[in-house]
């Protein structure tokens, strides 16, 4: 049986060019702007799965690391930044795990 190819559709835009026409070309200050608040609602959204994951509210999180549970969600809510020594705190006192850092350039 031949395959078909689907016609191509000159209207569809791939992820990459749609950020590119949004927020500009990698480097540029929106573009990068927009990179780091999408790392920050990752880093939220992850922390919340977790917390989930292991049948804890935010106060249960907050207490366990010494924190509020207002701050946790601010995190959860992408509202707040997080200093590293916290974030160490939440991951490794409150969630038990174990944080590991990626430079990539």
């Amino acid at each position: 049986m031949k395959k078909q190819n689907a016609p191509k559709n000159s209207n569809l835009t791939s992820f990459a060019d749609h950020l590119d026409q949004q927020y500009g070309k990698r480097g540029t200050k929106k573009r990068e702007a927009y990179e780091q608040e999408y790392e920050a609602f990752k880093l939220g959204v992850l922390i919340q799965e977790m917390r989930e994951k292991q049948h804890l509210t935010q106060e249960q999180l907050a207490e366990k690391c010494g924190t509020t549970k207002s701050y946790i969600s601010r995190i959860e809510n992408n509202a707040s930044d997080i200093r590293l020594s916290t974030l160490m705190r939440i991951v490794q006192d409150g969630l038990g795990g174990h944080l590991k850092l990626l430079v990539t350039r």
